[in-house]
């Protein structure tokens, strides 16, 4: 007799969808923020920073950002999944091709709904990706590496990289604002809550898998 397919090749086409849906509307999101003016994700007011000094666009620069980072991988001896090469271009896509169909805003009762919007469908693409369980993002699997490295908390190592890469995306002239602070505030419980809607049944018990491992409980890992 045949085995009876393992949990992830038994939800494999699910999983996918979820993948590329959640990195999609991950890029979508982000684009929201922009198109706000109130303040960005502390990745990409590095990256507008950085589209500002080159001319290129913010999706691009979050491509070349992206692929950097994951150059970065190979001392820290992290390893690559479908989901973070996926992550480089996906999201850096989907977000140019968002601010290619949605005009700039310049009243506040635009502005606001774009900000919560796009802060809220980051929460919902985050629990999306993640819970598809392809690897990590390129940024993600960063912090997760200098951890291992150092022996630091995680939450320190990414405390630590994202002041940096908000003090220099702001200093390059990216948006750093009311925004900024409600998605450092609101994007922990928001991916939370998502990752238990989007979490894969995994276990014949009952229990599910989030981000990478069979629990009772979501587990955060953004």
């Amino acid at each position: 007799m045949s085995e009876p397919p393992s949990p992830r090749s038994a939800h494999l086409p699910r999983r996918v969808l979820q993948l590329y849906v959640g990195l999609a509307l991950y890029g979508a999101s982000s684009a929201l923020l922009v198109r706000s003016g109130l303040g960005l994700e502390p990745w990409n007011v590095l990256h507008q920073g950085l589209a500002e000094r080159t001319g290129l666009t913010i999706g691009v620069v979050s491509i070349i950002v992206g692929a950097a980072v994951l150059l970065m991988w190979i001392p820290l001896k992290q390893r690559p999944g479908l989901g973070t090469v996926s992550n480089v271009f996906v999201v850096g896509i989907a977000m140019d091709g968002t601010l290619a169909l949605v005009p700039d805003a310049h009243a506040l009762t635009i502005r606001v709904p774009l900000l919560v919007g796009g802060i809220l469908l980051n929460g919902l693409a985050t629990g999306l990706y993640i819970t598809a369980r392809f690897g990590p993002g390129p940024r993600d699997g960063l912090m997760t590496g200098l951890h291992q490295r150092t022996g630091r908390s995680i939450r320190l190592m990414r405390t630590v990289v994202e002041v940096v890469v908000v003090a220099v995306g702001f200093l390059l002239g990216g948006t750093v604002g009311i925004g900024t602070v409600l998605y450092a505030l609101a994007i922990g419980p928001l991916a939370q809550f998502f990752l238990r809607v989007f979490a894969i049944p995994a276990a014949d018990d009952g229990s599910t898998v989030v981000a990478g491992a069979p629990r009772k409980r979501a587990i955060l890992r953004r």
